[in-house]
């Protein structure tokens, strides 16, 4: 009896010695300490797909008004929503379509193409020369870069049981970091012949084309990380009836208890899934809130003080996101493993829902304010509001792969992807017409100017603080 138990289920287990998930298994099974290695990886290859989203926020309001397309200042806000939703229109396309294809061929072939589709779009979209070239640019860059969920897929395989939960936050942490420091390089290197005048010329191609640097480093980067993804391990299981089984006894001896699923069992429909169905749903919610808060807060802060904004250059508004970007990779490291392992995924999403509400709820108010005050305030704004927002990503994440088998791992996050993306597609364009329908109502008797702006984003908020309480939001313990 005391035999049996020294070794539980691993004789159970078979090892196929052809297979690149089994290797992936066995590699897990002899690893000791942190996985710093498959931590960088996720962590900069999400970081390259996260970059090009929102690098355009603190220079689309000025490239709009360089196609001379927007007939009036108040209506630039709008077309700067379209060209900001058609990146999640195009993804939101074809998300389930690449986490099929990751299914069945594997996840590093659609992360090494999609990040080569980062480097070609992204670049052709700062060398726009008019509205359309930039709205089509970005929703081929969102159409055929369809990483995002296999790479969820990939973290949720490539780590240990006991570090999978770090394997999400490093997604959430690149995913934040992504869509803080894109706006940061956008802000400092857009328009750089004005800016830095002794440097860049203005007959030169970054003064023809003003905002080409900043997508030139993006893709810059992800060239370099593209590369370095063929050496990328593959992490789907591909078992072939004709490779003999190994001793699993032998092959995972060293090997912690894990499951593989059974591919004669019928796998279940993931629109019969709650757990996995609920889990995207509240992440759409507060994705729409998130992608809305992006396109806002840059707009509000170059946005003249007549209408209610900071009057920040992109040069300002890069300073205050790159502030962030630090803060909120110090909390990823040091606070949010700590406050996670206490207070588990739900309740850490829905204290920092909860608290986003009256922090929102200042931000009118803080345009008020002037000189340092105002740079203090901004600052310690919009790093809370950040990393609040990475509580609840992270959270969702977990509790997503999680309710899943890696049979159904490449779909699932393909059909979350979907859903989101749509969301957030919305996003931006709802958030361009809000911004701009706000600025003509300046002198409203209730919720003027940009309260009624941020008042919308706490409703969105609020709801989705709703919808984490049962018996809505249902979590499961499948960690496969």
């Amino acid at each position: 009896m005391a035999e049996e138990l020294e070794t539980p289920l691993i004789n159970k287990k078979d090892y196929y010695e052809n297979c690149p998930g089994c290797k992936v298994d066995l590699h897990k099974a002899g690893q000791t300490g942190l996985p710093i290695k498959e931590l960088f990886t996720v962590w900069v290859v999400i970081l390259s797909a996260a970059l090009p989203i929102s690098s355009l926020f603190p220079f689309v309001y000025f490239m709009i008004k360089d196609f001379h397309i927007a007939k009036r200042e108040e209506d630039i806000s709008t077309y700067a929503g379209y060209v900001g939703s058609a990146f999640m229109l195009g993804r939101a396309l074809t998300s389930v379509f690449w986490g099929t294809v990751a299914d069945r061929y594997g996840r590093k072939p659609v992360i090494v193409f999609g990040t080569f589709v980062v480097v070609i779009f992204n670049t052709l979209f700062g060398l726009s020369v008019n509205f359309w070239m930039a709205v089509i640019t970005r929703f081929l860059l969102g159409f055929l870069n369809g990483l995002m969920g296999p790479i969820r897929a990939y973290a949720a395989e490539i780590f240990r049981e006991e570090y999978q939960a770090m394997g999400m936050s490093t997604i959430s942490s690149a995913w934040g970091i992504g869509l803080i420091i894109g706006p940061a390089i956008g802000g400092f290197f857009a328009q750089p012949a004005e800016k830095y005048p002794a440097v860049f010329s203005k007959d030169s191609i970054f003064g023809r084309f003003p905002y080409f640097l900043p997508c030139l480093c993006i893709s810059l980067f992800s060239l370099v990380v593209g590369i370095a993804s063929f050496w990328l391990p593959e992490t789907l299981h591909n078992h072939d009836s004709r490779m003999p089984p190994q001793s699993s006894y032998k092959a995972l001896e060293a090997a912690s208890d894990t499951k593989e699923g059974n591919k004669s069992t019928p796998a279940k429909s993931l629109f019969k899934n709650w757990p996995l169905i609920s889990a995207i749903i509240l992440y759409c919610v507060f994705a729409l809130h998130d992608m809305a808060y992006s396109e806002i807060f840059s707009l509000w802060a170059v946005t003249p003080r007549k209408f209610g904004g900071l009057n920040y250059s992109t040069v300002d508004v890069g300073e205050v996101l790159s502030i962030s970007g630090c803060g909120l990779l110090v909390f990823q490291l040091t606070l949010y493993p700590l406050v996670e392992r206490y207070f588990g995924p739900i309740v850490i999403a829905r204290i920092a829902g909860v608290l986003s509400i009256p922090l929102l709820a200042c931000y009118p108010y803080i345009a008020m304010l002037s000189g340092t005050a105002l740079s203090v305030a901004i600052n310690v704004a919009s790093l809370l509001k950040n990393a609040l927002s990475i509580c609840i990503i992270t959270g969702l994440f977990i509790l997503q792969n999680k309710s899943v088998d890696q049979r159904q791992r490449g779909a699932a996050n393909g059909l979350a992807m979907t859903s989101q993306s749509f969301f957030k597609a919305i996003g931006p364009a709802g958030a361009g017409v809000l911004f701009s329908w706000a600025q003509k109502r300046l002198d409203a008797p209730i919720l003027p100017g940009a309260q009624v702006v941020f008042f919308v984003l706490n409703v969105i908020e609020a709801i989705g603080v709703l919808l984490t309480f049962k018996p809505f939001l249902v979590e499961t313990q499948n960690t496969n």
